[in-house]
């Protein structure tokens, strides 16, 4: 049997453009060459697609586009053939492809768009589907849904332009957090203290989505919990994250200049145990599959209170989720294969349900005449 063929899509119109650079090489230097090919599928800032074969490193320091290795590419909406469409001139080549695995973050990677791409062309989907990653993007409803399972959520208010906010903010009372609904990696969040801060701090959140969310400041400290898994679920170690001052804003995120992540959180076991059947709980309630990393505060009287789950969290080998993963004994290439494992798991259970007995063979080019494993070529009239 030939090796399995991920396409590890990277990059995307969105802000967090950077970030999945870095998440998407270390993903593709720590995926096992023995037991699967890597298909590198870049995405720029402008939202073209484009298979990359050229060197790992010049994806980190984003100079992918630069050296001549890409070739426009698209999926094909095809579900009988899992194949990624390498458009040269008038000829068009294929590339079969046995997983999809995006490690994109942010805006039209993260938010259940690609996701849906990627069912429609009927490829296995390492990660969360379309509506789990749409509702755990936009931050209102994520909210509210974990409000019915029974978890505290900050008190909020979600406006679009134009709409009063003042009212509420006096309420709650400062400090409090503006945030965009539908951003990562803090991207336009603001901690206001003072009245006169809250108006401009609305409008740097208007310019990252057209709704912005304003929060109740929670007191205590955030912790967060990697969970893995489909119907049975694995949670990493808790985490904390420490901070000097202010909140854990993006230049914290990726620097740690002043802040501190202690993996296990400096928690005892039992409010651990807590916050870990909260994630299961959340991580059930808003659909998740194959990993998510569900982020909650933890209050000085020791009630979990939700924040956010982050559907394709960052994914070096320094991020949080790998980070609370290892310390539960499952190291970043371990991790990966389990990733991989359960994108597989549903269509394998279908096939089987159907009498088919083997996924990969049931997914071999063989089957279809075209040998395993080769690209293989025809004319843009043929697809």
């Amino acid at each position: 049997m030939g090796k399995i063929r991920i396409a590890v899509f990277f990059g995307g119109k969105s802000s967090e453009y950077s970030v999945s650079l870095e998440s998407a090489y270390a993903v593709l230097g720590n995926l096992d060459r023995d037991r699967y090919e890597p298909v590198p599928v870049g995405i720029s800032e402008r939202g073209q697609w484009y298979y990359y074969d050229g060197d790992m490193e010049l994806i980190r320091r984003d100079k992918w586009l630069e050296e001549g290795n890409c070739i426009p590419a698209a999926l094909s909406p095809d579900q009988d053939v899992h194949r990624l469409l390498l458009l040269q001139g008038d000829r068009v080549r294929f590339l079969e492809i046995d997983v999809a695995f995006p490690v994109m973050h942010g805006r039209l990677g993260e938010d259940g768009t690609i996701q849906g791409m990627i069912q429609m062309a009927g490829i296995p989907l390492a990660g969360c589907g379309v509506l789990a990653s749409a509702l755990c993007m936009d931050k209102d409803r994520a909210h509210k849904l974990a409000a019915l399972a029974g978890v505290r959520t900050p008190r909020s208010l979600c406006i679009s332009r134009g709409e009063e906010v003042t009212a509420f903010a006096k309420s709650i009372g400062f400090p409090l957090f503006v945030k965009p609904v539908k951003a990562g990696s803090s991207y336009g969040v603001t901690k206001v203290s003072r009245q006169q801060d809250l108006l401009p701090a609305v409008e740097l959140a208007f310019r990252y989505d057209d709704q912005v969310i304003v929060e109740e400041n929670i007191e205590g400290f955030e912790v967060g919990c990697a969970v893995l898994g489909n119907r049975e679920l694995t949670v990493g170690e808790v985490d904390e994250i420490e901070l000097a001052g202010g909140f854990f804003d993006y230049t914290e995120k990726y620097t740690l200049q002043t802040a501190a992540i202690h993996v296990p959180a400096r928690v005892d076991q039992v409010t651990a145990a807590r916050i870990k059947e909260t994630a299961r709980v959340l991580y059930r309630a808003l659909g998740c599959s194959g990993f998510a990393r569900v982020d909650m505060f933890l209050t000085p009287e020791g009630e979990v209170v939700f924040n956010e789950i982050n559907t394709i969290p960052g994914f070096t080998e320094h991020s949080r989720y790998p980070g609370m993963m290892k310390a539960a004994g499952i190291g970043f290439p371990r991790l990966l294969d389990r990733i991989i494992s359960l994108a597989l798991e549903e269509p394998e259970q279908e096939l089987k349900a159907a009498g088919v007995e083997k996924w990969q063979d049931s997914k071999s080019f063989q089957a279809r005449g075209i040998e395993h494993g080769k690209v293989c070529t025809g004319s843009k009239k043929d697809i």
